[in-house]
C-alpha cells in the first residue's frame, strides 16, 4: 500500500525557471540602465544564472568552490558578477553596484517564485492520504527563502534540504532519511522529480518507485535511467498519483 510521496521542488512542484527568467529579463534591464542600451544585459544574465547552477568550465570551479568554502554564497554570486561584468567589457565597476544587482536578483527571483497550476489542490488533497516529504537538493542559501516564499511547510509534513545533510540526491542517505521520517519501507514510497540523474537515479537506488517528469528534456538512453512511470508536465502529477493509489 502506498504510504508516502517524496517530491522534489524545483520543476516539479514548482516554476523555477519561470521565476529565473522574470529575474534575468529584470537583471537585463539594470545593467542596460547602469551600463549603457547597447550593453550585453541579457547575455550576462544567462551567464549569471549558469554560474549559480554551478555550470562552470575551466578552473572556475577551483576558483568558486575556494569562495563558498571561505566566504559563503553570498560572496560566490557577488564575485561571479563582477567576473561577468568585466569579461563583457562594463567599466567603472563598483562593488556597491555589484552587491545591489546581486540582491536585486535574488528578490525578484523569489517574488516570482510559485507553484504550478494545480499543486496546492493536489498537496492539500494529497495530505489526507499520503505522507508527504519534499526533498530538494541546493544550498540552504536559495532553497530556504523559496521554501518560506511558498509556505511550503504548510502543504508537507517534511522539508529536507541537501545543502544540510551530509550528501544530496541521488545518495542513499537522503531517501532512508525520508523513509524514517515517514515511518514506511522503500515499496511504501514513490519519488515524483525531473532530474533523471538525481531523483529517479536515486529513488531507484533506494528501491522506490520514481515518477519522473519529462518536461522537455530527452530521455538519455546513455544514462541507463528508466523511471518507473513518466509525465510530461507537472500538471499530470495529481491524475497519474490517484491512478497509482487506486491500483
Amino acid at each position: 500500500m502506498l504510504k508516502a510521496l517524496f517530491l522534489d521542488m524545483d520543476e516539479t512542484l514548482c516554476d523555477t525557471t519561470g521565476a529565473n527568467l522574470k529575474a534575468q529579463a529584470s537583471m537585463a534591464m539594470a545593467l542596460r540602465a547602469r551600463y549603457g542600451a547597447v550593453f550585453a544585459g541579457s547575455q550576462l544574465a544567462t551567464a549569471y544564472v549558469k554560474g549559480i547552477y554551478r555550470q562552470w568550465e575551466g578552473g572556475q570551479k577551483q576558483r568558486y568552490m575556494s569562495i563558498i568554502k571561505q566566504e559563503g554564497e553570498v560572496a560566490f554570486r557577488v564575485q561571479l558578477l563582477c567576473d561577468l561584468l568585466v569579461d563583457f567589457g562594463a567599466s567603472d565597476i563598483t562593488v556597491q553596484d555589484v552587491e545591489l544587482l546581486q540582491k536585486k536578483f535574488d528578490q525578484d527571483r523569489i517574488k516570482a517564485f510559485s507553484f504550478y497550476p494545480g499543486i496546492v489542490e493536489f498537496l492539500t488533497e494529497a495530505s489526507a492520504l499520503f505522507t508527504l516529504v519534499v526533498i530538494t537538493n541546493g544550498p540552504t542559501f536559495s532553497q530556504l527563502p523559496k521554501i518560506k516564499a511558498i509556505r511550503l511547510s504548510d502543504y508537507v509534513d517534511h522539508i529536507i534540504i541537501g545543502g544540510q545533510e551530509p550528501e544530496q540526491k541521488p545518495a542513499p542517505s537522503i531517501f532512508k532519511k525520508a523513509l524514517k521520517l515517514a515511518k514506511c519501507e522503500a515499496h511504501e514510497a514513490i519519488h515524483v522529480g525531473d532530474s533523471l540523474k538525481a531523483d529517479i537515479a536515486g529513488a531507484h537506488n533506494s528501491g522506490i518507485t520514481s515518477v519522473w517528469i519529462q518536461h522537455q528534456q530527452p530521455l538519455d538512453a546513455e544514462l541507463g535511467i528508466n523511471p518507473s512511470h513518466t509525465v510530461m508536465s507537472p500538471e499530470e502529477i495529481p491524475a497519474l498519483i490517484k491512478e497509482l493509489h487506486a491500483g
